[in-house]
């Protein structure tokens, strides 16, 4: 089959087209902005990548299939012509992977508001260091496994995160419908996407969705101390196995510690020792995904229809104490004359606090300052303005970016972030906020020369996008 991904340079429409030309079929696509390294690894791979998007050429290539990602909306040519012309199938990004790969396999989808990618990515990794073959697609760039993607073996299974956002402009389920769990791992659940979802009572409605298709036979492996996912009530129709510090779970965390060099915890299954971890990834929210991606691993190898609590002694953990983590989640980008740059993808207040809880107590001593994008299309709004002003004011110091496409928001509507400096420095933060985020870039530069002979300090950018590429420029400059 001749297959064409419209948007191909996003992280999973990339890592899909690999999954896709790795399955035997002729793979194309087409992007705006192509660049490296998701078009370097499409034509070392054998995928022809079009720039710009173009309805004569797409009739001209005539594939058998075209898949819409998710960015794609109405009003872009190709998508305006497909709808015209009605000449060739089109379908979205999820149904694409459940048709060809999904629906044959046994499949452990990671969902939650955070933690997805690194669970997935530690979920694959452990599977592989156990001797299996499992497929995998990461919505990420992962150090462990090595690859974003891989199809696996058939007789293994497939490891796959499951986000609730839409699948495509057409299709307003969520991407994890579509992905036919035989272990769904629910990590935690807030609201977000304020863009699609009204409240948090819509997207747990989305997440009861995804449990109602977990078989019998399979597992929710559910976060049992979060108060939004208890909320879903029994799921009396599969089997659910809690994760986490209560004593009300069934796969508990024990005496997490948190130090420089990582996190160390006890795990007990049913009420008896498991084992004993030390990660090289920091935070008790790093210690609870490596507990959700053990519990989904050691459950997808049980025997069909077998009751809690299969035997885990079988599973090997220790390789979780090897695993290097997920690229900009909590990477160490320069490290000098105390000094230490970190790039976080996070992008939610919750996120946010957990990693400053983790830094400080990584970096006690270290001054530490946060800087943040407001880009994503909640973090963009006022939706969550207070949450993010508390989690914020867990740093000694706060460097606000400028709001990505402010102008398509209304001025009420918009994150405040000239307001939020104010109101942290009444409490007695030292914040500032840009208009660019180039003299962002100029003002934390400055203020860092100041204060290099005060001490070590630690310097964490959060966002989910570019950042117009500041977090480069000063991890290169900054002394």
């Amino acid at each position: 089959m001749n297959v064409y991904f419209m948007g191909i340079c996003g992280t999973a429409m990339g890592n899909a087209a690999l999954l896709a030309r790795a399955a035997g079929h002729t793979v194309s696509g087409a992007d705006t902005g192509v660049y490296p390294p998701m078009s370097t690894v499409l034509a070392e791979a054998g995928i022809a990548v079009h720039e710009g998007f173009d309805a004569q050429r797409l009739a001209r290539l005539a594939p058998d299939l075209v898949v819409i990602g998710n960015a794609m909306s109405r009003g872009n040519p190709e998508v305006e012509w497909l709808l015209d012309a009605r000449a060739l199938p089109f379908t979205s990004l999820p149904a694409l992977l459940h048709d060809l790969i999904l629906r044959r396999r046994r499949n452990i989808v990671v969902a939650g508001t955070h933690g997805k990618t690194t669970t997935t990515a530690m979920t694959a990794f452990l599977l592989r260091e156990n001797g299996r073959d499992p497929g995998y697609l990461i919505g990420g760039v992962p150090q462990d496994p090595p690859t974003g993607a891989h199809l696996g073996a058939e007789c293994d299974p497939f490891v796959i995160e499951g986000d609730e956002y839409d699948s495509a402009f057409f299709d307003k389920r969520g991407k994890f419908i579509h992905y036919a769990p035989r272990v769904a791992v629910l990590n935690n659940l807030e609201f977000d996407h304020a863009d699609i979802f009204r409240d948090v009572a819509d997207i747990q409605r989305s997440f009861l969705h995804l449990t109602r298709i977990v078989p019998q036979t399979g597992w929710v492996v559910l976060n049992g101390d979060d108060p939004n996912l208890a909320a879903l009530g029994p799921l009396s129709w599969t089997q659910v196995v809690r994760v986490g510090l209560g004593e009300n779970n069934d796969v508990r965390l024990v005496d997490p510690t948190e130090t420089a060099a990582g996190i160390r915890f006890g795990l007990t299954w049913s009420g008896r020792p498991w084992t004993q971890l030390q990660l090289a990834v920091a935070g008790v929210f790093n210690a609870r995904n490596a507990a959700m991606a053990a519990t989904a691993a050691a459950l997808i190898g049980a025997a069909a229809g077998a009751s809690f609590p299969p035997a885990p002694a079988v599973l090997d953990l220790s390789p979780l104490a090897r695993f290097r983590g997920v690229r900009r989640r909590q990477e160490i980008l320069a490290e000098r004359d105390g000094l230490i740059v970190v790039e976080d993808f996070g992008h939610h207040p919750t996120a946010i606090a957990e990693t400053l809880t983790s830094l400080r107590a990584r970096f006690p001593a270290a001054r530490l300052t946060a800087v943040f994008e407001p880009r994503s299309n909640t973090a963009r709004t006022r939706v969550l303005q207070e949450p993010f002003g508390r989690a914020l004011g867990l740093a000694d110091e706060v460097f606000l970016g400028a709001v990505n496409r402010a102008e398509k928001l209304r001025p009420e509507e918009r994150f405040d972030a000239s307001g939020l400096a104010r109101q942290l420095n009444e409490q007695g933060r030292y914040a500032v906020a840009a208009e660019t985020n180039p003299s962002l870039c100029d003002a934390l530069l400055r203020r860092n020369e100041e204060r290099a002979a005060r001490g070590s300090r630690v310097v964490v950018f959060f966002s989910n996008g570019s950042f117009d590429g500041i977090i480069g420029r000063f991890a290169r400059e900054a002394k």
